[in-house]
């Protein structure tokens, strides 16, 4: 299904920016690809567009020390991506801030996700506005799609040092169970052989 066109606005801010009404039942995940104007980096969950907020600068750096922590290890059939939408039905297309997919699920140089299935480890840096979600909504749906490691990553102190929760899917129960919560190294030997320093953001 494709977006219809915007007929009337939820409301109207002062800046004038007409907000999408949604249809009777739910937007789609195509519908993150052909309706016009959204905010970067939209998420759906369970057919409700999810506008975030301007990054911070310390996510941002986290990000780029996981992406460049799992690539330097990452086995050649499998690729790391950052802020790509990861399709998990028709209504749920959320933004892991970095996933692990098989090389296989790349077909084009202009595709705009993944498919779950093909998603070995999906993170979520935290931060105020997304706390809820990536505590209990997205390890939900992420679970419930099969994908096998999940990591949370909060800010601890007042000088906000990553600390890494590192969850695996039970085969058996469907959920996750945490593995490991890591300060300093997150030193661990699945999906693949990983050793990033958790300090490192001070050199970025």
């Amino acid at each position: 299904m494709t977006a219809e066109p915007i007929s009337e606005p939820i409301s109207e801010p002062a800046s004038g920016h007409r907000w999408p009404v949604p249809p009777p039942e739910g937007w789609t995940v195509d519908d993150l690809h052909t309706l016009p104007g959204l905010p970067p980096h939209t998420e759906m969950i369970d057919g409700s567009l999810i506008f975030v907020r301007p990054q911070r600068n310390i996510h941002s750096i986290v990000i780029d020390m996981l992406v460049t922590g799992l690539r330097h290890t990452a086995p050649p059939e499998l690729l790391v991506r950052r802020e790509m939408t990861m399709v998990i039905d028709r209504k749920n297309g959320p933004e892991p801030d970095v996933q692990v997919v098989r090389r296989s699920a790349l077909k084009d140089i202009g595709q705009s996700s993944f498919p779950a299935s093909e998603v070995l480890l999906a993170v979520e840096v935290s931060s105020p506005e997304s706390e809820s979600r990536d505590r209990t909504t997205k390890p939900h749906k992420y679970a419930a799609a099969g994908i096998a490691h999940y990591w949370l990553v909060e800010m601890a102190g007042q000088d906000e040092r990553p600390v890494v929760q590192v969850y695996e899917r039970g085969a058996v129960t469907g959920t996750y169970a945490l593995t490991g919560i890591h300060h300093d190294r997150l030193k661990i030997t699945v999906p693949f052989d990983i050793d990033i320093d958790l300090n490192a953001i001070d050199e970025l």
